[in-house]
C-alpha cells in the first residue's frame, strides 16, 4: 500500500509570534507566510498539508497521535520543546514514518541549552539555520522519503 501523502507540519510555542518576536533571529515572515509557503510546496509535490501551531505541549502530542493513523510523515519545529520535551520525543517515537525537524535559527550557534534537541533522536533529518526556507527543504526531503517507501 502506498504511503499517505498527508504531511503534518507542527509548530511549537511562540511560533505564532513569527515576524514580531526577535526578527533579527527569526526573520520578518509570519506563521501565515510559512503556512502559505508550505501549502505551495505541498501542491508542487502532491502533498496534503495539515498545518498546526500550539503553545501547549499536549496539543502537539495530540496532533502527533492523530498523524500516526493519517499521515506519511511529520515536519516539526518543536521550538523550545526541542530542548525540554521527552513527551514529544515519546510521541514521535511511536510513529512509523519519517519525521523532519526544522529550526529557523541555527540552534548550535545560540545559547548552550539550545544545542541539544530530544526530537533529533528520532528525526530522519534536521534542518537548522535556513530561516523559514527550511520548511520547504524539509517537505522536499520528506516527499522523497515517502516516494521511496
Amino acid at each position: 500500500m502506498p504511503a499517505s501523502r498527508i504531511v503534518y507540519v507542527l509548530n511549537g510555542p511562540n511560533l505564532n509570534l513569527l515576524g514580531q518576536r526577535q526578527p533579527q533571529i527569526y526573520g520578518h515572515e509570519t506563521l501565515a507566510d510559512v503556512e502559505a509557503s508550505c501549502r505551495r510546496v505541498g501542491v508542487e509535490l502532491s502533498l496534503e498539508i495539515a498545518f498546526h501551531q500550539s503553545n501547549a505541549e499536549h496539543e502537539i502530542i495530540g496532533w502527533i497521535h492523530e498523524a500516526r493513523t493519517r499521515a506519511g510523515g511529520i515536519v516539526i519545529n518543536p521550538a523550545a520543546y526541542s530542548h525540554t520535551s521527552v513527551a514529544i520525543l515519546d510521541a514521535l517515537s511511536a510513529c512509523e514514518f519519517p519525521v523532519m525537524e526544522v529550526h529557523i535559527s541555527n540552534i548550535h550557534r545560540r545559547e548552550a541549552f539550545r544545542h541539544h534537541s530530544y526530537v533529533s533522536a528520532v528525526a530522519a533529518g534536521v534542518i537548522a539555520g535556513f530561516g523559514t526556507e527550511g520548511y520547504g527543504y524539509a517537505l522536499r526531503r520528506l516527499a522523497m522519503l515517502i516516494d521511496a517507501a
